[in-house]
């Protein structure tokens, strides 16, 4: 960046120079065009009052090195030339200068001379006799104009390109400094400083940067503890019903169960193996949810339905558990992934009778309002803590882990919950208290609600 900063202003510099230069060479050549004619036009008025008092003779003698002074008759014929043989010149009737001092009085032009080959300067003025005398100069070219100030052009130059590198030098030095001096870990600290406000956007963009960054470094963090923490729970909780499958079924192969025993022994390896399938698929739904479902198909389908067959499916165990499951409210049409809808009213419910009490109750609820499709899971059971409450979606946290032995279950129910309203953009709310239940409710925005079809 200082490079560019400093060949940006040298170049810059360079330029405004040899801008300037050109426009000061222009103005002066054009001043000295203009003295040029003035003086020739004196020196023309001059001489021609020598003439008419003098005649021919007026030329006799005269030094005229930096004029060529010419007369002419009123046809065009020479009669005097001081830097040429009269009687060999060519007629100057044509020349514009002679056509208008003899219609006009006074004549002036500038061009090319056919015999001196540079560029000339000529006046002419009518004598009252009717004869015309002219006097022309060299004018100096713009070349040679930079010639007569060539050392003292070169001098300028050479002092500008030094002077133009130094300030280069040190003002890119001084713009680039503070950028340099910045903080990347606190770039707002120098807001309040005035040789940061012109760079002060800069500076918050950084601070915003920087913010980011620390987030997401501190979710990657808590992502990396999860994911470990998850490879160890799940390492642990599919290594629980391996053992007990791998002994139960060593006791088989020694020969040491029989009569009942054999199908009790049986009994417990598919128990441990339905156990072990549940952590299995729950744990793939949960890797399909973390991706947003990509590739799940979705359709219209009602979330009171969905609520009814979970139920249904529950009730062996709300049954064993002594609990009543009961499923109200509205039938709700409802744009999404069933088979996740499904996971997440019955992890809810699953949840609310297992962490319930003898005689206890759980509701389901669902209703359809102007702006969203609401799911409510109810129950009487032994409630969450506040410190607690924003633990319980994560992946293995229980609650209650001498409970939650008894009880089974994979430790995943409330995580799959969680991501599957993700999924759905629906908004989790959780009022509990210990000792007096909780209610879970999942709203569900109006814009994934789809009108019933008919």
């Amino acid at each position: 960046m200082s490079k560019k900063i400093f060949n940006s202003i040298w170049i810059v510099t360079l330029a405004v120079l040899l801008l300037a230069l050109g426009i000061m060479i222009g103005t002066l050549y054009r001043h000295f065009s203009d003295e040029q004619i003035e003086q020739l036009s004196i020196e023309t008025k001059l001489a021609t009052q020598g003439v008419i008092l003098s005649g021919k003779e007026y030329f006799d003698g005269l030094d005229t090195v930096n004029f060529r002074i010419t007369w002419i008759t009123s046809d065009g014929t020479i009669l005097y030339d001081n830097a040429a043989d009269s009687e060999t010149m060519e007629n100057h009737l044509e020349r514009q200068e002679i056509k208008d001092a003899l219609e006009k009085g006074i004549g002036t032009s500038k061009r090319y001379s056919s015999t001196l080959s540079d560029l000339q300067l000529y006046t002419a003025k009518r004598l009252p006799d009717g004869t015309v005398l002219r006097l022309s100069i060299t004018q100096a070219t713009v070349v040679q104009l930079m010639l007569r100030f060539t050392l003292p052009v070169l001098a300028i130059i050479m002092v500008a390109i030094f002077a133009s590198f130094i300030l280069a030098s040190r003002l890119s030095k001084r713009i680039m400094d503070p950028i340099n001096s910045i903080d990347l870990d606190a770039p707002m600290k120098y807001s309040d400083n005035p040789a940061f406000t012109e760079i002060l956007p800069l500076l918050q963009r950084l601070d915003e940067q920087q913010a980011q960054i620390r987030s997401d470094k501190e979710e990657l963090e808590k992502t990396s503890i999860i994911r470990q923490e998850f490879t160890a729970n799940a390492s642990h909780e599919l290594k629980t019903p391996l053992h007990v499958i791998s002994g139960y079924a060593e006791l088989l192969e020694n020969g040491m169960a029989e009569g009942d025993n054999v199908r009790i022994f049986a009994g417990k390896i598919r128990t441990e193996s339905q156990r072990m399938s549940k952590l299995v698929e729950d744990i793939i739904d949960l890797s399909r949810l973390d991706g947003g479902g990509e590739g799940m198909a979705r359709e219209t389908v009602d979330l009171y339905k969905i609520a009814q067959n979970a139920a249904e499916s529950l009730a062996p165990e709300a049954e064993e558990a002594s609990v009543t499951v009961l499923v109200t409210g509205d039938h709700a049409q409802l744009e999404g992934i069933p088979n996740v809808l499904y996971s997440i009213v019955y992890n809810l419910c699953s949840n609310a009778i297992k962490y319930n009490r003898q005689g206890g109750r759980v509701t389901i609820s669902v209703s359809d309002s102007y702006d969203s499709v609401k799911l409510e899971v109810q129950d009487t059971g032994i409630g969450i803590s506040p410190e607690d409450r924003s633990r319980i979606f994560e992946r293995f946290y229980r609650v209650d882990k001498s409970r939650s032995k008894a009880v089974g279950g994979t430790g995943l129910g409330l995580s799959i919950v969680k991501h599957g309203a993700k999924v759905h953009k629906a908004v989790i709310d959780v009022d509990s208290e210990p000792g007096t239940g909780s209610i879970f409710t999942i709203t569900f925005p109006k814009e994934q609600v789809q009108p019933e079809s008919r």
